[in-house]
């Protein structure tokens, strides 16, 4: 990371990366801002689609592929179901993000899927609500899942795409047809206001943040996983394990689909709320340009005044490093 610098009285914000756990302490609240404005006041299920663990070897040999793959099967798998005349029959509002680790830091490929209890009808004027024979049966979502997956995969097979990383999947992806793959669904919260609490805890999450650490060594690194457990690896394995998680240039993590979609967001939501005889929620206050601000209105807590005596304001200067530094 930087060193803080001054410049217009302010502290500039550390290396910005989205894989950094200490600059994305205040990513979820910017980013959450803007959504409030586009929230419907509806419910929301909670679909996960999971790789399974046959297939990771492919897409650790071709991350970028396979993950955006991933998202846009899974995305193409709720709308598909949603706009089942059978079913539901209209159109649903989503966000989905994608995560690739446990807690011990292990290559799992999963996407944490938000989908709104219901959807517009194609005709644009009735809210059809997901009542309780709508919605959406895991074996159904899994299957769909799996075909579209597979499909895609044997598409990009007879392109010679994933010859070099699998040379065995042509024969392996028919095997994968009877393997079941899991999704779950279940309701994350109540109310809008825990909505937004927990997109704020996944959006921006990253594999291992600061807190979990437990013990570093030049031997090991001990971190914490679950239930109070910790895992202990050597250097070189914490770091492979950690860079795995590091997304290729270009994937987009978080994806908006459906109503929700930046297409549909400016079109056909204003109707959904309409519709739903709701007002918008009211436009979130502005965002401090500071991020020393910003992080005094979101904790409490000040930078510009010292943690021992609280003396305001604090005298910032430029490190400058010792050889430059003048005689005495």
């Amino acid at each position: 990371m930087e060193t803080p610098k001054a410049g217009n009285g302010e502290l500039s914000v550390t290396c910005r990366n989205r894989q950094c756990p200490t600059c994305q302490s205040l990513a979820p609240a910017r980013w959450i801002a803007p959504r409030r404005a586009r929230v419907l006041d509806v419910d929301d299920f909670h679909v996960v689609f999971t790789l399974p663990a046959a297939r990771r070897s492919v897409a650790l040999a071709q991350r970028r592929l396979v993950l955006a793959l991933l998202l846009r099967a899974a995305a193409e798998t709720r709308l598909a179901l949603g706009r089942d005349p059978t079913r539901l029959g209209a159109e649903l509002g989503s966000t989905a993000v994608l995560h690739t680790w446990t807690r011990a830091l292990e290559f799992h490929p999963h996407v944490h899927c938000l989908v709104t209890a219901g959807g517009l009808t194609a005709a644009h004027r009735r809210w059809r609500p997901a009542r309780q024979r709508h919605r959406f049966p895991v074996r159904v979502l899994g299957a769909l899942f799996r075909r579209k997956v597979l499909a895609a995969l044997r598409r990009r097979c007879a392109r010679d795409a994933l010859a070099a990383a699998d040379p065995p999947l042509r024969r392996t992806i028919g095997a994968l047809y009877s393997t079941p793959w899991i999704v779950s669904v279940k309701r994350p919260c109540g109310g809008v206001p825990r909505l937004f609490q927990y997109l704020g805890r996944s959006t921006h999450r990253v594999g291992l943040s600061t807190q979990r650490l437990v013990a570093i060594t030049p031997e090991t690194v001990t971190f914490r996983t679950t239930d109070g457990r910790t895992v202990t690896r050597h250097p070189h394995e914490f770091l492979r394990r950690l860079l795995v998680h590091v997304l290729p240039r270009g994937v987009v993590k978080i994806r908006h689909r459906g109503l929700f979609g930046p297409r549909r967001a400016a079109t056909v939501l204003p109707l959904a709320q309409q519709v739903l005889a709701r007002r918008p929620p009211p436009a979130p206050p502005t965002v401090p340009s500071s991020w020393g601000t910003h992080l005094h209105h979101l904790t409490g807590i000040d930078v510009t005044r010292c943690p021992r005596c609280a003396h305001a304001p604090l005298d910032r200067r430029v490190l400058v490093p010792y050889a430059q530094r003048p005689p005495p």
